[in-house]
């Protein structure tokens, strides 16, 4: 029964298998099965499986007993939707050119590729973590001044301020001359952090190359978009040494500010970090963390969390993450519970890149970060917070796919319902889902 996955494993049997085989029992969670459950889910509302009644059993079945098809449908389905889009905006298609369409997939495919590795890569962060131990970070050394002094003993690479022209690039590595350029724009944890993705690019190159190659991505872009991106896992991984990190992190309870100004990183690089400390044996709360911008779009997001974001389209409007922009520099702190009675402690705050010249507009975002409730006392942000009867908000994924039939917020219908209208009656959402 346990060959077919008819009945879960044991914790005897989870016990012999550690013992016998020498593998982590934490590697046998479920997380990873709620998430592409809820993923699928989530496809699955599509109006165009309205006549197929696919229940929550059969996406466990399939997530289950055939995860890599339940990877290939997603993708299929991702892909059905951008090209609904593309038909939808043809004029724009038109003008720009049919080339602008394959820009949108590739990023999804690399957030699908970090996602389901619960955004840890355990190579890279290793060899992260022993150049961190050689450089002594976070162990009195200015990281700056460490990587610099790294590029130049290892490689020979020389580091020149390069002004601060705006509409220079913020960094230009001239591989020739051995010469890296940054802008004088860049704060000092900005310019460590393109300090260290230069280590990664120079230093690790073979390694990120093997770990694209086994991402076996679609595109070439694709690749090169992941490319990019493991260059800048090692240098959040190298400014913030997971050992030394997980311990600070421990020690204060998660404090994002306090974190920030003993690291030298900036708030987002420590929220991202923290979203990232799950190392087998070693892990630390798991956090899910977003990047949203004023529009409502989702640039980053990562959760090793249940919390679930929207695959398309904006974020559910009760999140405090939107709320945020009207509190600058205010940490925001909201018990949270979506759909499936899972509640969150969900913390928000902006962060702003300041204009660099006249007319030009402030770079705003509000950055989200969060955990289940059960590990809120953990968390400093959640002192003095009466967690058995503080308000509840009552969140979703995303409108098109939130059962909730009482949200005063709600945008559209969801796609798997019917709704009605009455022309006599006119409450705050023009319709009742059936």
């Amino acid at each position: 029964q346990i060959e077919s996955n008819q009945r879960p494993l044991s914790a005897s049997v989870l016990i012999a298998v550690s013992r016998t085989f020498g593998v982590d029992i934490t590697t046998f969670g479920a997380e990873d099965l709620d998430r592409l459950v809820a993923d699928l889910r989530e496809a699955t509302a599509d109006p165009v499986f309205g006549d197929l009644e696919i229940g929550l059993q059969d996406l466990k079945a399939v997530a289950n007993l055939s995860p890599a098809f339940a990877h290939a449908f997603l993708r299929m389905h991702v892909a059905l939707g951008r090209s609904a889009e593309w038909r939808a905006s043809l004029d724009d298609i038109l003008t720009v050119g049919a080339a602008g369409e394959g820009k949108l997939v590739p990023y999804e495919e690399v957030r699908d590729y970090f996602h389901y590795i619960d955004n840890y890569v355990d190579d890279l962060d290793r060899a992260a973590e022993a150049g961190a131990e050689e450089m002594g970070i976070l162990a009195g050394a200015d990281a700056r001044a460490a990587f610099t002094a790294h590029l130049a003993a290892r490689f020979g690479v020389e580091v020149e301020p390069a002004g601060t022209d705006p509409e220079a690039p913020l960094s230009r590595y001239d591989a020739r001359r051995r010469r890296l350029h940054l802008s004088g724009i860049l704060t000092p944890a900005a310019a460590a952090f393109r300090l260290a993705t230069t280590i990664a690019r120079l230093e690790h190159a073979a390694l990120i190359d093997s770990m694209v190659a086994r991402g076996s991505f679609r595109s070439a872009t694709a690749g090169d978009i992941c490319r990019l991106a493991l260059y800048n896992y090692y240098a959040g991984a190298l400014m913030l040494p997971y050992g030394r990190f997980l311990r600070l992190a421990r020690t204060r309870r998660h404090d994002l500010d306090r974190l920030a100004l003993e690291t030298g990183a900036s708030l987002e690089q420590v929220c991202h970090r923290l979203s990232t400390l799950q190392r087998p044996g070693m892990k630390g709360v798991p956090f899910y963390f977003a990047k949203v911008d004023r529009a409502g779009n989702i640039t980053k997001r990562h959760s090793a969390t249940r919390f679930q974001f929207p695959r398309l389209g904006g974020a559910c409007a009760v999140w405090n993450v939107h709320q945020a922009f009207e509190n600058p520099g205010s940490t925001l702190v909201q018990v949270g519970e979506m759909p499936d009675g899972v509640r969150y402690l969900c913390l928000a705050r902006t962060v702003h890149a300041p204009a660099a010249r006249f007319g030009q507009p402030p770079r705003v975002y509000a950055l989200g970060l969060g955990c289940e409730l059960s590990y809120a006392e953990q968390v400093i942000h959640a002192t003095g917070l009466d967690l058995k009867s503080a308000p509840v908000a009552r969140l979703g994924v995303s409108c098109r796919i939130c059962p909730r039939q009482d949200c005063d917020l709600r945008a559209f219908p969801p796609l798997d319902r019917e709704i009605r209208t009455d022309p006599d009656v006119r409450n705050v959402v023009p319709f009742t889902i059936a």
